[in-house]
């Protein structure tokens, strides 16, 4: 026997941050993880810009990306993991990993989209670090071969 899923319980007690925004770029869900992850609250966020969360150097792409997904109701970006910059409520950067769904109207037209999004910054600064690690062991390992 199936049960009814209760999705607005499901979107709240879920871990990721699920926002949805209208065609407009303004916020109309906010749950519990974005509120955590963000810093910002439900009350805070709803009716704003997503440029909230968007770091001022990469608002202008990003919005020339969010109207080309609203025009031609298509985005690559429904399977592909995208990373990306965002800010929280204490101007700090993060890093952040997220995929998006396109919403639809009765006609079929897109009327928002909501991204499902995991913060990635600790991950990030780790793999930076390991990264610059490898460097620094490749460069005295050629050096080292280099005198010997």
């Amino acid at each position: 026997m199936q049960t009814a899923i209760d999705y607005e319980q499901l979107v709240s007690a879920i871990g990721d941050a699920v926002i949805i925004s209208g065609a407009d770029g303004a916020i109309t869900l906010w749950n519990p993880a974005a509120e955590y992850m963000f810093g910002y609250t439900q009350e805070e966020a709803l009716g704003k810009s997503l440029d909230l969360i968007i770091p001022e150097r990469l608002r202008a792409r990003h919005w020339e990306g969010y109207d080309k997904t609203m025009a031609t109701g298509q985005t690559r970006y429904g399977h592909d993991l995208l990373k990306v910059p965002a800010i929280n409520k204490k101007g700090d950067a993060m890093s952040i990993a997220f995929t998006v769904a396109l919403l639809h109207g009765d006609g079929g037209e897109v009327t928002g989209i909501v991204a499902i999004i995991r913060d990635e910054t600790v991950r990030f600064q780790e793999e930076r670090a390991l990264r610059k690690r490898i460097a620094e062991l490749e460069a005295k390992a050629a050096a080292a071969a280099a005198a010997g």
